[in-house]
């Protein structure tokens, strides 16, 4: 009502102004204008002025004309005043009030946002510095930063504007925000729902009514948009569950007076449940009635699923763009016998034209070049529309990396029924990075990271990293550069060069190290869409420098072939990611196989170690994940395995619940020096943190862990197998991803050294 009030004053104050300015300019008489004098200007320019007035040198001045120029002016929104007065008969004066500069916008008590948030919200309005002083923007920008803050549920917010005058015809504007408390959410009421219990129901919302987590998820926060994800999850749980006729009758939000706690009610009515009775296929399937069969998931004698019906309906929309129909539609329809409630699916088709790709445009690209994006593409220009190919082609253009929004849109070609046009839509993201950072796990301590990274260097699709990473067991400095298209067929190629020095984990401290130097030529030829082989050859030098406590296998081997060894291994190795998620992956599988083969130099061997993951989604929360690693490293030419490319077991990344690098075979010394075989097999149920709700980000996991290390000529046995379990929390952190494990050995030998609690950033099992 203020603002209301405020505007139709402003509006009177303004109509009064033009009237009386009309009738000024009604009381002269008409004359020809010899010339025209603007006079208050202090930032406009005059040209504005006399490019919106209607009168001209040499024209005769009205009365209409004067009215016609005041209201112009004041359309402009610079003034706060004009007047039209005459000089020496033939002269007209444009008299000019310049309304005042916003000079700057300030804030103070804005603890939630951030000064440059709030001034990217008003300057959307059109209220920034630079900007004519408007009472009335000033009223929509305090608005604007009340609805800023009610998103954030902080229903008490207050905004008070102060307009200070400046030299020059200038304003600073300083809002002074108190905020107050966010309203919390103290109780969620489903009404009307006989099947399932409000427990039940009220598990499927990421809002609640708070727990001992709700200053890290925020659920307790209202926010409509939250709510309507809700309703949504709500609505689908019913549908895929038989309810066809489920339906939300109302939903209210309730807040007290003093804008502190709010209650949420949510009306349903849930229907009777209704059972499949059968799925017919009418229209037209292209004579492949049996192919689109295949695709049917909607299961008849169950009770219906909207889930499997909207699964069938995109397959099939699938297939149809997959033999050029663009067009083709699907549509479930519902033949429901409510007197026994049952309902017949029947999944009409129309395929409408077979259509041809006629050209691929691409908008957005700033930077990257044309050919990097269309090298990528596996639908071409003159020919069929496939919308697998299609699909294939965003998804390999997204993967790049470059983009942070990929899309393709489909536009008919105009007098041409048979052709489409395709326009794939990139949003380019900055692909430079430079990080600097610290991290702490308690086998390396603390190290330090730096890293230069450029993954689309000038446009052209190649990347350039340079990585530095120290700690206390192992340093590290690589240079690499991949021409990720070194051969028009998709061959990649990759130049190393590294710099490494570590040595094992143990207790007793010592100033011995490995020192690894070397350069590594690689290529990755794409086998499938899915599949790449690696292959390469390094030159590398090892050095084992001696020190304190340096183990006795160490000198024994650099006695029998030198401190410093030569090689020059050729490298293999083949992937294959298909997880629905780097980070937090929920389904799908992982496997990694990289060898390397030393025929040449002073160190002679054979070496392999092979990766599998899989991830099995047992709900929308629960996963079960499985992860396994096989090590194999052999001594070629009568020599034994060098011992610089040993493996090592226990810890987090192997068996939890042990030291790190400790279990497996010792010298004489009682270091631990790895082995040239090894297994690990790790096994997790990851479940919602508790009070999370679905936030991917922080969850626990149970898990069991086992493994074995084997040294050279030790023979295989399920003594040297060490098991163990535990639980953990992991946490997707702004340094990466960082796991806390509690574990405790349930298969262990005397003497092993154990750690139940272990930390780490940026890894993954």
């Amino acid at each position: 009502m203020k603002s209301k009030s405020r505007f139709r004053l402003r509006a009177a104050c303004s109509l009064t102004a033009l009237a009386l300015a009309a009738q000024l300019a009604l009381a002269a008489d008409p004359f020809t204008v010899r010339d025209i004098r603007v006079e208050g200007l202090q930032r406009v320019e005059p040209g504005t002025v006399f490019a919106s007035i209607p009168v001209r040198v040499g024209d005769t001045y009205t009365d209409d004309k004067g009215a016609a120029a005041i209201r112009a002016l004041f359309g402009l929104g610079l003034f706060s005043d004009v007047r039209l007065d005459v000089a020496g008969g033939d002269v007209l004066v444009v008299l000019v009030q310049e309304r005042p500069t916003v000079a700057s916008v300030e804030f103070a008590g804005n603890k939630e946002f951030g000064k440059e948030q709030l001034q990217t919200a008003l300057r959307e309005g059109g209220l920034t510095s630079g900007r004519p002083y408007d009472k009335a923007l000033v009223d929509r920008a305090e608005q604007e930063i009340k609805r800023q803050y009610i998103n954030r549920s902080l229903y008490g917010v207050q905004v008070q504007t102060t307009v200070t005058p400046l030299e020059r015809n200038q304003v600073r504007l300083n809002f002074n925000i108190t905020e107050g408390l966010p309203a919390r959410i103290t109780d969620i009421q489903i009404v009307g729902n006989r099947a399932f219990s409000q427990s039940t129901l009220k598990d499927l919302f990421d809002l609640d009514s708070g727990n001992w987590l709700s200053w890290y998820t925020k659920s307790d926060q209202y926010s409509r948009a939250r709510l309507n994800a809700d309703l949504e999850a709500l609505r689908s749980y019913y549908l895929a569950r038989g309810y066809l006729d489920f339906r939300i009758d109302s939903t209210q939000v309730a807040m007290s007076v003093d804008k502190q706690s709010i209650t949420l009610t949510v009306n349903v009515t849930e229907g009777e449940r209704f059972i499949v009775s059968g799925v017919a296929l009418a229209g037209n399937y292209l004579e492949r009635d049996a192919q689109f069969k295949s695709l049917v998931s909607i299961k008849p004698a169950q009770p219906f699923n909207a889930d499997e019906v909207a699964a069938t309906v995109q397959a099939f929309t699938d297939l149809f763009g997959n033999y050029g129909y663009a067009f083709a539609t699907v549509e479930a329809r519902q033949q429901v016998d409510r007197a026994s409630n049952r309902v017949v699916i029947v999944l009409q088709a129309r395929p409408g034209r077979r259509a041809y790709v006629r050209r691929i445009n691409i908008q957005g690209n700033t930077k990257t070049r044309d050919e990097v994006i269309r090298r990528e593409l596996r639908q071409n220009e003159a020919s069929w529309y496939d919308a697998e190919r299609i699909k294939l082609s965003r998804d390999r253009v997204d993967r790049l990396g470059y983009f942070t929004e990929v899309s393709i849109a489909t536009a008919e070609v105009p007098g041409a029924p048979d052709q489409v046009d395709l326009t794939l839509i990139v949003k380019e993201k900055p692909t430079g990075s430079i990080s600097l950072g610290a991290g702490y796990s308690s086998a390396e301590k603390l190290s330090l990271t730096f890293g230069l990274s450029q993954d689309n260097v000038f446009g052209s699709g190649n990347q350039l990293d340079f990585q530095i990473n120290t700690g206390k067991y192992s340093r590290t400095l690589v240079v690499s550069a991949t021409d990720p298209y070194f051969t028009r067929d998709g061959v990649s190629r990759t130049f190393d060069l590294y710099y490494k020095t570590q040595k094992p984990y143990k207790d007793q401290g010592g100033d011995y190290t490995l020192v690894t130097m070397g350069a590594g030529l690689r290529f990755g030829v794409p086998v499938t869409e899915v599949d790449t082989v690696y292959l390469g050859m390094n030159a590398e030098s090892t050095r084992i420098k001696t020190g304190t406590n340096i183990p006795a296998a160490y000198l024994e081997y650099a006695e029998r072939f030198g401190y410093d060894s030569y090689s020059f291994p050729f490298t293999v190795g083949w992937s294959r990611d298909s997880r629905d998620s780097a980070l937090a992956p929920s389904a799908g599988r992982y496997q990694r196989l990289m060898g390397e083969l030393g025929v040449f130099g002073d160190a002679r061997y054979a070496k392999a170690d092979y990766q599998y993951q899989q991830y099995v989604a047992l709900s929308k929360q629960y996963t079960l994940a499985f992860n396994g690693e096989l090590g194999w490293g052999k001594g070629l030419s009568g020599q034994p395995f060098p011992v610089f490319k040993s493996f090592y077991s226990g810890g987090l990344g192997s068996v939890r619940g042990f030291q790190q690098s400790t279990l497996g075979p010792r010298d004489v010394t009682g270091a631990f020096i790895g082995g040239n075989r090894k297994f690990t097999l790790n096994t997790e149920v990851i479940t919602p943190f508790p009070g999370a709700g679905n936030d991917r980000t922080l969850r626990m996991f149970g898990f069991v862990d086992v493994g074995a290390l084997y040294g050279e000529g030790e023979k295989i046995s399920g003594d040297a197998v060490r098991a163990s379990v535990g639980v953990g929390i992991s946490w997707i952190s702004p340094l990466g991803p960082l796991r806390f494990a509690f574990a405790h050995p349930v298969r262990k030998r005397s003497g092993d050294r154990i750690e139940k609690f272990q930390f780490q950033v940026g890894t993954s099992f």
